[in-house]
Parts: structure tokens; C-alpha cells; sequence
């Protein structure tokens, strides 16, 4: 799920672990909560996997699920970034930009280059305890789950503090709602059904309500159909 396109004054969410809330009049809320997601589930994951046992089969499958789920969305969200959203900030920038803007779009694709195989490693390591579980595996795995974690809140925050402040001052509203519209389009409906109870799980219920508000009706009705079948899937992978 991505921002709701909207122009004019709007205000903006400040959701947990957010490293900066970029005013102005393009409504960033999708982009917000989809960072808390994956801010939550590395957290979540980093802190389940040292302390599951080798021996525990049903944890490692669950947990093996819902990491593939993870690394579906990092991958997908990236992808669109690279495909559809700096290709037209770059736009922009060129029309009312600088040669500093120039290079923090440049740097968003770069950052996306370096997590990349960070995603990768994690993922063999997950496949290694599918095979052949063992200490050192584990080990592997949650070795792998702190760098990436590392180099994913770096790349958040970077993104947060200096590239949703410059879309603000260079993207205009018809252009940033092409945008929206591409990314809409990228996401197949089996994705959608997942992002959709994913993106707010784990949000107080103040902070849900504003993504809820501005997500739009389609998106709510969504929420309710699928909100228990993914609170199942999350209590399998970290309990409680």
C-alpha cells in the first residue's frame, strides 16, 4: 500500500519509529506505515529467531513463512520505488532540483542495491534450517537478521529525513497521483489481500485509525475480511 495521493495542506502521521515527519502538502501516510511494518517485523524476527529452539520444527516453519512474507514485500516495495517513484522524483528534480537532489535520488537506488543482498543471505540461511537445523544455522540467521536490520533502518531514516522532504518541495500533486496510480497497478490482488491487515498490525488504535482514515473505503473493507487470518499467521511466528 502506498500514500493516498492527496494534495493540498494535509497532516502528516508520526507513527512509531519514524525517524522524521516530512510536512507539505502530499499525504504520505502509506509510505509511513508500510516503514513501521518493516521496522516491526525485523524487530520481531531479530529478537524471535536467536531464542528459538533448533529442535522446535513447527516454530522454524512458521517462522520460515513469515519471513518469506517479509522479504515478498521489502522486495515488491523496493521494486516499485525503483521502477516508478524515483524515476519521477528524478523527473521533478531536474525541473526544480539541484545537483545535491540529483544524488540523494541516486542514493535511494544504491541503498536498495546494498539491502538486496543482505535479503538474499538471510533467506539462504532460513533454507539452511529447512535442511539441516543446527546452532551454527542459527546462528547464521540471526547474524544475517542484525545486518540487515541495520542497513534497512539506515535506509528508512535516510529516506524519511532528506527524500520525503524533497518529494515535497519538487513532486507536484499531478505527477506524484501518476505515481500512485503505478504502484496501485504493480500490486496483484494476491499481495494486496496480504499488505492490506499487515501494514497497521501491532499500531495503537489512535495511530491505526489515521492510516485507516485515509486509506479509503475498498482498503477498510479489506482490513475486516482479513485482519484475523493474519493475526493467526503473526501469533504462529512470534507467539503471544
Amino acid at each position: 500500500m502506498s500514500a493516498a495521493g492527496k494534495v493540498g495542506p494535509v497532516g502528516q502521521v508520526d507513527l512509531p519509529g519514524q525517524a522524521w515527519v516530512a510536512d507539505g502538502p502530499i499525504d504520505h501516510v502509506g509510505m509511513y506505515a508500510m516503514h513501521y511494518a518493516f521496522r516491526r517485523d525485523l524487530a520481531d524476527l531479530a529478537a524471535t529467531v536467536p531464542r528459538t529452539a533448533v529442535e522446535d520444527r513447527h516454530a522454524w516453519r512458521a517462522l520460515d513463512a513469515y519471513w518469506r512474507l517479509f522479504a515478498e514485500l521489502l522486495h515488491h516495495h523496493h521494486t516499485v520505488e525503483d521502477e516508478h517513484y524515483w524515476p519521477a522524483l528524478s523527473v521533478a528534480v531536474d525541473r526544480r532540483g539541484d545537483e545535491d537532489d540529483r544524488a540523494l535520488v541516486a542514493a535511494m537506488a544504491d541503498e536498495h542495491a546494498e539491502i538486496a543482498p543482505a535479503l538474499v543471505a538471510v533467506g539462504i540461511g532460513f533454507d539452511a534450517m529447512r535442511r539441516h537445523a543446527s546452532v551454527s544455522v542459527r546462528h547464521q540467521v540471526a547474524d544475517g537478521l542484525s545486518h540487515l536490520r541495520t542497513a534497512l533502518e539506515d535506509h528508512l531514516a535516510h529516506e524519511e529525513r532528506e527524500t520525503l522532504p524533497l518529494v515535497q518541495r519538487v513532486l507536484d500533486g499531478p505527477a506524484y497521483e501518476d505515481v500512485e496510480r503505478a504502484i496501485g497497478r504493480a500490486y496483484p490482488l494476491r499481495l494486496v489481500l496480504t499488505l492490506v491487515p499487515w501494514v497497521t498490525y501491532g499500531l495503537n488504535e489512535e495511530d491505526a485509525a489515521q492510516v485507516w482514515e485515509r486509506a479509503g473505503r475498498p482498503h477498510r473493507v479489506v482490513h475486516r475480511l482479513t485482519r484475523r487470518g493474519f493475526e493467526r499467521r503473526h501469533r504462529d511466528a512470534f507467539g503471544g
